[in-house]
């Protein structure tokens, strides 16, 4: 799954401070996502996510709380990070890839290739992962997220078949590269030795056999 940009060069809070332990000389007039993706990951792995408020991660940050909704529209999305720029960039991908390529390779070659990260935010993003597959208030926003993932495998399945998006096949598709995306992922959590882009590629081969014929 495409979940989002791992930032680099992003000031991180020390693991356990709380938003009332940082120093502050006045309040900066503005920040970036980045800064506070980074700061709100930590807070809600030291503190937990329903214990940290959106003024929280604004008070340690140094901004005020209409500057952090100028980035992100909730607190639920400041665990997703930059998911929609994510998304956009997982649609063009498929809007641009060759014909030739099978249908389950393309989608598998897809979600491989949106869930590589660059080294040194392995940690940050088993974070931000863990927080979404296991924390009860994030359950029904991610619900949304992963239609809208699912919904961009769909309508390039429908797209490659020449039947609506509606019909039971794309949306098979979609539905089971999102279960392989997830299931990967758990596995990763679960295993911190293992390699998540492994787990990833022995997932989607494992569903591809079940569509073989689809091209």
């Amino acid at each position: 799954m495409a979940l989002g940009v791992e930032m680099e060069g992003v000031r991180e809070m020390p693991i356990g401070a709380h938003a009332g332990d940082v120093p502050r000389v006045g309040r900066r007039p503005s920040t970036s996502r980045g800064e506070l993706e980074a700061v709100a990951l930590e807070l809600f792995t030291t503190r937990g996510f329903d214990e940290t408020s959106v003024e929280d991660i604004a008070a340690a940050v140094g901004v005020g709380r209409r500057t952090a909704f100028r980035y992100f529209a909730s607190k639920n999305d400041l665990v997703w990070g930059d998911f929609e720029g994510e998304l956009a960039r997982f649609r063009r991908w498929f809007e641009t890839c060759p014909d030739d390529v099978p249908l389950m390779e393309a989608i598998r070659e897809a979600v491989v290739a949106f869930n590589q990260f660059p080294r040194g935010v392995e940690e940050s993003h088993r974070r931000r992962m863990r927080l979404i597959l296991t924390t009860p208030a994030l359950q029904a926003h991610s619900t949304l997220r992963y239609a809208e993932w699912r919904g961009v495998v769909t309508d390039f399945a429908a797209r490659r078949l020449g039947v609506p998006v509606g019909a039971l096949l794309p949306r098979l598709i979609g539905y089971t590269a999102l279960a392989a995306a997830v299931a990967a992922y758990e596995q990763w959590l679960r295993d911190e030795g293992s390699d998540l882009v492994a787990l990833l590629d022995e997932a989607l081969r494992a569903i591809a056999g079940g569509f073989a014929e689809l091209r």
